[in-house]
């Protein structure tokens, strides 16, 4: 668009990616009775909103102009382990001695790779990647307290609506870029919209609705061995002996992390373990969240 200033490719594909995950959130609510959110809880929802989908993307997407792809997802591995610390303080969940040496680990393994890199770019990038988990692991513990009284559904059409307008003012360039974008690129934006983000969303939801963080987050140790498969396999990435190192390290230490106890994962009921509401709030009537 003649005016705008240019936007880079990646931040092209990424306000796309949230635009169609936002569109497509905004047609389904009305089929599955989504309710507007409580005024005293916007604050927290656009707070959420921008570590967990504006910041996160924004952050990632640039590391990885100069990070691989793999040696990248390594470094967002840390974000189990962070959430688990940050939830040990926050809401007062368990942190055994294996989950504190889990993430000790964990961080070492983030910070070896971030300081692989042989020039200032690629380190100031990798440290942005880590950047970006941190504020991963912050919006897992900011939904929490939003799921004692929303859906799933909900929250995650909260969360994207509020980061998705964070971004409106890069979207002019945006639209322009995508203007001259190739059909393949915005068929990979779509289906990165629809299905990763918006059914992600969706799904995580339910998941910490129901599970303790730590718990929660022990699904996304399995990212970083996959990325990096795909990566070598698809994209021809070969990580550095000193990435690989990084990256091993940091996968066992969030396996640390992600030891399980029997009876140890379920979540604590709202109240008692400072998760938000109360089991029966005032806040709640009928089992529906009123909004007065």
């Amino acid at each position: 668009m003649p005016g705008c200033p240019p936007v880079p490719a990646r931040y092209t594909a990424c306000i796309l990616r949230l635009a169609v995950a936002s569109l497509v959130l905004a047609a389904v609510a009305p089929l599955t009775g989504v309710r507007r959110p409580a005024r005293r809880d916007l604050p927290r929802i656009v707070l959420v909103g921008a570590l967990g989908v504006s910041a996160y993307q924004l952050l990632l997407n640039w590391g990885e102009l100069h990070v691989p792809a793999g040696t990248a997802s390594m470094i967002v591995a840390v974000a189990p382990a962070l959430s688990a610390l940050f939830a040990a303080f926050l809401f007062r969940e368990r942190l055994t001695p294996a989950k504190v040496l889990g993430s000790a680990v964990a961080l070492a393994g983030a910070a070896l790779i971030a300081t692989a890199g042989g020039d200032t770019g690629y380190t100031t990038a990798a440290w942005a990647v880590l950047a970006a988990a941190a504020a991963q692991a912050a919006y897992h513990l900011g939904i929490k307290p939003l799921l004692d009284g929303y859906t799933g559904l909900e929250v995650a059409a909260y969360v994207m609506w509020a980061g998705t307008a964070l971004l409106l003012p890069l979207a002019p360039g945006a639209i322009g870029a995508a203007l001259h974008a190739p059909s393949g690129a915005l068929l990979a934006a779509a289906y990165l919209g629809a299905l990763p983000s918006a059914a992600g969303f969706v799904v995580w939801g339910y998941a910490v609705a129901r599970l303790t963080v730590t718990a929660a987050t022990a699904a996304l140790y399995l990212v970083p061995a996959a990325t990096l498969a795909v990566a070598y396999l698809w994209l021809g990435e070969r990580p550095h002996l000193a990435e690989l190192g990084g990256g091993l390290l940091t996968l066992a230490g969030v396996a640390l992390v992600g030891r399980r106890r029997p009876g140890g994962d379920r979540a604590p009921r709202p109240g008692v373990s400072g998760y938000g509401r109360s089991a029966t709030p005032a806040s709640r009537v009928g089992g529906r969240y009123s909004r007065t």
